[in-house]
């Protein structure tokens, strides 16, 4: 048996006692690291009725952003050695579907998450995962960044998938854990006019810390004409929405320049609306984006190892397992403005 922190239902996060999981074909085992996310508003990935994949449901074992060590290696997974450190990518897909054969895994029709809809996760001592899933961490790179390469990728993805051109003017709506991530994926990737828009002093702080040469607080400025004043009067050539509010899209939609781009990569809890004279009479576009494709995790952990991208000061907390509830998801939720990323050391 092994301890796991699982989900039963919102606000009801329990400490476990599971089966240790068995190291199958083409799989790898290993002991995890895992990156605390909020998971009190759902249930809305994890799922109440059998996944179609995993055929899981509540209670479900926590943890999508995590890395570990190869402790054991299934058939068919002989490539990589035991004792080897690893980032989990945590994408579960059909392989079948119209968006799989086409290489977009992260579109699947059916599609879901280790830790969040089945296949154990990141808070557990032991989780298996098929080979695909694990990268090789650089010697550069640690066990505690590794963690973060999850969310990071999700940022780097979005501003690939944007039209995002040297000499971009760059507004990024929310200062959270993906928000600030894109603010440093475009200073590696050489923007050099980046524009935050946070409320909370101490992630305000942050983005400037990771590249921001604006930082605008919503309740206290004007974001529509502040932003088209530093922009000379024309708007934001990008926009990126990483807050997920209704009142940040209609200033986002507005700050963006004629024939400009509004990326969203925030998973909304709530319908919004969308104006959709503001995008008709400026031929503004509206892009979705969703994680990540083959070859991001691999970039972000190169960026890092490199030095391009510098992410550690995201971590603001370690904890162990036992203390989950207490100095993770309630200091998320009372402390939300002196917190980024919690880390759950799951095995010392």
């Amino acid at each position: 048996m092994m301890k796991a922190v699982r989900y039963h239902g919102r606000r009801d996060i329990r400490l476990d006692d599971i089966e240790v999981p068995k190291c199958g074909k083409g799989q790898v085992k290993g002991l995890t690291l895992e990156d605390l996310n909020e998971y009190l508003g759902g249930p809305n990935i994890i799922p109440s009725t059998p996944h179609p994949i995993t055929n899981e449901k509540i209670p479900i074992t926590l943890g999508h952003e995590f890395s570990g060590v190869i402790e054991e290696v299934g058939e068919d997974a002989k490539d990589i050695q035991i004792g080897q450190r690893v980032a989990v990518q945590p994408i579960i897909y059909c392989g079948n579907c119209g968006a799989c054969r086409d290489g977009l895994i992260n579109c699947c029709d059916k599609n879901g998450f280790v830790g969040l809809t089945g296949w154990g996760g990141g808070l557990s001592k032991y989780v298996v995962v098929p080979r695909p899933a694990v990268y090789e961490i650089p010697d550069a790179v640690s066990m505690e960044i590794g963690a973060l390469i999850e969310p990071i990728a999700v940022s780097w993805h979005s501003v690939n998938i944007s039209p995002l051109k040297k000499g971009d003017k760059v507004l990024v709506l929310g200062g959270g854990p993906i928000g600030l991530a894109v603010i440093q994926c475009l200073k590696a990737k050489g923007c050099e006019m980046i524009i935050a828009s946070e409320v909370a002093s101490r992630r305000k702080e942050f983005a400037k810390q990771f590249g921001a040469h604006y930082v605008l607080d919503p309740t206290q400025d004007d974001i529509v004409a502040r932003v088209k004043e530093i922009c000379g009067g024309v708007g934001a050539d990008v926009a990126f929405d990483a807050a997920g509010v209704q009142a940040g899209l209609n200033q986002a939609l507005k700050a963006i320049r004629a024939q400009g781009t509004l990326v969203n990569i925030a998973v909304w809890e709530k319908p919004a609306q969308l104006q959709m004279n503001d995008l008709v009479f400026r031929e503004r576009k509206y892009v979705g984006v969703t994680t990540y494709v083959a070859g991001d995790f691999r970039d972000v952990l190169d960026a890092i190892a490199g030095g391009s991208l510098q992410p550690e000061p995201m971590i603001t907390s370690v904890i162990q397992m036992n203390e989950v509830q207490e100095k993770g998801f309630t200091a998320l939720i009372e402390e939300k403005d002196k917190h980024v990323k919690i880390l759950v050391e799951v095995s010392p």
